[in-house]
């Protein structure tokens, strides 16, 4: 039986993780995505329930209040989190999850499961991730310079991650995101519940 874990994807703006992740579920469909609550207005392309769950700055703020969220975060100028019960409902099903969040709320579900698995993704240089941003055309010049600023600090951040995923090319950092998924998956046991039940019926 593969050991259900957590896996936190983590990366700086414009490093391409959520086109990662995008590409990972389509490849690893067994894998559950949580998908994120966000204050943000959608960006072309992105499908409410699939990429977001778009909400107002109104539910979120109840949702905080509520402890709904297994982490949350202000990101420049919009909230986004994860919602605790989704995560603890695909592990109790013995699944698989893959959250897609910034290094703050990386740094907070690992506090809640340290079995975690981190996994941080970026661009094959700075410059790179500069052109990627520049490129997008979503944002004004300030909000860009916020995201290269952020981008700094969060890359600082990168030693309390387990892996590093290099997004060059997207095939190729689909496969390393796959090969971490199955190798963890098949990792010791780290609780005594699958022998209790290897054990059950023994003579």
């Amino acid at each position: 039986m593969i050991q259900p874990r957590l896996f936190v994807v983590s990366a700086p703006s414009g490093a391409g993780k959520t086109t990662l992740c995008r590409r990972l579920r389509q490849e690893v469909p067994d894998v559950a995505y949580s998908v994120s609550f966000t204050t943000r207005p959608p960006r072309p392309g992105e499908v409410e329930g699939m990429d977001y769950h778009f909400v107002s700055l109104d539910r979120f703020e109840a949702m905080i209040e509520a402890g709904e969220f297994l982490e949350w975060a202000h990101f420049i100028d919009h909230f986004s989190g994860t919602a605790r019960k989704t995560v603890q409902t695909h592990l109790d099903r013995g699944r698989h999850v893959l959250a897609d969040v910034d290094v703050v709320g990386a740094r907070q579900i690992k506090a809640a499961y340290p079995d975690a698995v981190t996994i941080f993704v970026v661009p094959p240089s700075f410059r790179e991730l500069i052109r990627r941003l520049n490129s997008r055309g979503t944002e004004t010049p300030e909000q860009r310079q916020k995201r290269l600023d952020q981008a700094r600090v969060e890359i600082r951040a990168r030693t309390m991650f387990e892996y590093l995923v290099i997004n060059d090319d997207l095939d190729q950092a689909t496969m390393g995101l796959i090969h971490i998924i199955r190798a963890e998956g098949l990792c010791m046991p780290r609780d005594e519940g699958f022998w209790t039940r290897f054990f059950e019926d023994a003579p």
